[in-house]
């Protein structure tokens, strides 16, 4: 599986999250060629102070042996905020694949000061569902970046 292929998961993870009426970010893990797990953010959904795109496919993938993580990639359909930041750093995630960095730009810079490889795919469809969500809804994205 390529980068854009592994996108397109997240990206139609970050559909399913918009058409739930959550924050259209979407992220998924591959590891040997697999997708080993896949989510959204669930935060307005389940009510959750943690269940970012990141963390949701985390979850998912359920408890890996630590030399799994130290194989994958994850992808996110935007770039990762701290808290999702520190998630991938604690793993060992050594890839990321980020949808688009212009509506947010996370801990990018911090990754790679740690030694993660960082390629941001700049995509428009992402970009495009984020600008879409924020016109409609922007207190709840306020709240979900910690800003109100």
């Amino acid at each position: 599986m390529n980068d854009a292929e592994l996108l397109a998961v997240a990206i139609e993870q970050a559909r399913i999250g918009r058409d739930e009426g959550g924050v259209p970010i979407g992220a998924a893990i591959l590891v040997d060629g697999k997708v080993v797990g896949a989510g959204h953010n669930r935060r307005v959904q389940l009510g959750s102070a943690i269940r970012h795109g990141e963390t949701d496919a985390l979850e998912v993938a359920g408890r890996l042996p630590a030399a799994a993580y130290r194989r994958a990639t994850m992808a996110t359909t935007l770039s990762p905020c701290d808290m999702c930041t520190g998630a991938i750093l604690l793993y060992g995630i050594p890839r990321v694949i980020i949808g688009e960095n212009r509506t947010f730009y996370g801990g990018e810079d911090y990754l790679r000061s740690r030694g993660v490889e960082v390629v941001n795919m700049d995509s428009i469809e992402c970009q495009d569902l984020m600008q879409a969500f924020i016109a409609a809804h922007p207190d709840v994205w306020n709240e979900d970046i910690g800003e109100t």
